[in-house]
């Protein structure tokens, strides 16, 4: 298929929120606002997963790209939010249009066959008004009690050096009188969590993931690659500094040690591939409205270009992270299924895109709600080490829960 690339004048950034946020991809960082919509006219197919090798980049390859000349992501882009779990197939979808907005105004055009529909769809947006609504429904699982319960268990486990984290989640399923619209829960996380990266994808369940995430997994840019872990969470009370809070956790010998296991098995797998490797000396701090995280910013470059892994394949090497697992993954990961007893889905899968350069930008799928007409479900993890508190640990995900949940719901559960 034929795709044509132009620059074009800058446009409406609430209304490119909305027309993707609603019925196309959405994927806005603080510097870059971009946009799927229109019909899928190419789905690279994951049908093993994400431990299958395949060359999405290669796939998108032989679509013919004309035009105007531009920057990395503003060519044939493929959105996706995947599954946590690796062994489930996943899609990639190429949007009939894609429009890239930088905070700087420069914008871009991509549209196949060089159709101009897309300003029909762009004129016939309707901004989002929607107020938050009561829940008419709500179900834990597990209960907040049970999910107290699991966590010592896997304390316990953790202490005979089974294994060394386990990230355990627990889900509030519900619904509300009015179908819920995803932009309106788009522009109230945007003004929430600012430095977040807003999301908005279908998923191949015929639901909508939305979310604003603050952790980037890994950027890939030609032969480099950004990521940025974060594991170790403090809450933030309201109306109150946060310094003391802050200066606690970077001196929390349980919250430096959840962290640092996130981080050293990141560099250990980009170390096969990688021998530039470039990692902070210290966490830092990633302060959002309600909580705190620890944060380590990881960049590595590949020698040559030409055999450097696309964004794909370093999703590959990468995904689930101990931020969201645990470690070793494999041990982890059955700790998981038999505790949680409840399939994650996209929860804490990646979220993001990637193009025909194998230039990408993936996300963990956190801080989301997924959605269908009135119904609802939202998800939130913490990590487990052997000095946790199944209490603390329980009240962690309480809070991030009720972030996500106030972006849909009036009164806080």
């Amino acid at each position: 298929m034929k795709f044509v690339r132009h620059v074009i004048d800058p446009l409406r950034p609430e209304v490119l929120r909305a027309l993707g946020a609603r019925n196309g991809w959405l994927i806005e960082t603080p510097d870059v606002l971009r946009v799927g919509f229109g019909e899928v006219v190419d789905r690279a197919q994951l049908a093993g997963g994400l431990n299958v090798a395949t060359s999405v980049a290669d796939a998108l390859a032989h679509h013919e790209l004309t035009g105007d000349e531009g920057p990395t992501g503003t060519g044939v882009v493929a959105f996706a939010a995947l599954p946590f779990d690796r062994n489930a197939p996943g899609q990639l979808d190429v949007p009939e249009f894609c429009i890239t907005q930088y905070a700087s105004g420069e914008t871009w055009l991509t549209s196949a066959n060089g159709s101009d529909s897309w300003r029909e769809l762009y004129d016939n947006v309707v901004l989002a008004t929607q107020e938050t609504q009561s829940p008419r429904t709500l179900t834990y699982q597990p209960t907040p009690e049970e999910y107290a319960h699991n966590v010592a268990l896997a304390v316990e486990i953790l202490r005979r050096k089974e294994i060394d984290k386990v990230v355990l989640a627990r889900a509030v399923l519900g619904s509300v009188p009015e179908p819920i619209d995803a932009a309106a829960i788009t522009q109230r996380l945007r003004l929430r969590e600012p430095i977040c990266t807003l999301y908005s994808l279908p998923t191949p369940a015929g639901r909508r993931f939305v979310g604003a995430s603050p952790e980037l997994l890994v950027r890939r840019t030609g032969a480099e690659i950004q990521c940025h872990p974060l594991a170790g969470t403090i809450t933030l009370p309201p109306n109150v500094a946060p310094d003391d809070y802050e200066t606690w956790l970077l001196g929390s010998a349980k919250n430096l040690h959840e962290h640092s296991v996130v981080v050293e098995e990141i560099v250990r797998q980009l170390a096969n591939v990688y021998e530039d490797i470039n990692v902070d000396a210290e966490p830092s701090i990633v302060a959002l409205r309600t909580v705190a995280h620890l944060g380590t910013r990881i960049s590595a470059r590949h020698d040559s270009l030409a055999d450097a892994p696309d964004a794909l394949e370093v999703l590959r090497m990468l995904h689930p992270t101990a931020a969201v697992g645990g470690i070793p993954r494999a041990t982890a990961y059955e700790l998981i299924c038999r505790l949680e007893q409840h399939d994650r889905g996209v929860f804490a899968g990646p979220v993001g895109w990637i193009d025909a350069n194998g230039d990408g930008e993936w996300w963990i799928g956190l801080r989301g709600v997924l959605l269908r007409d009135r119904e609802f479900e939202a998800w939130a993890g913490a990590g487990i080490v052997s000095e946790s508190d199944p209490i603390a640990e329980r009240e962690e995900t309480r809070d991030k829960l009720a972030v996500v949940l106030t972006s849909v719901l009036s009164e806080r559960v």
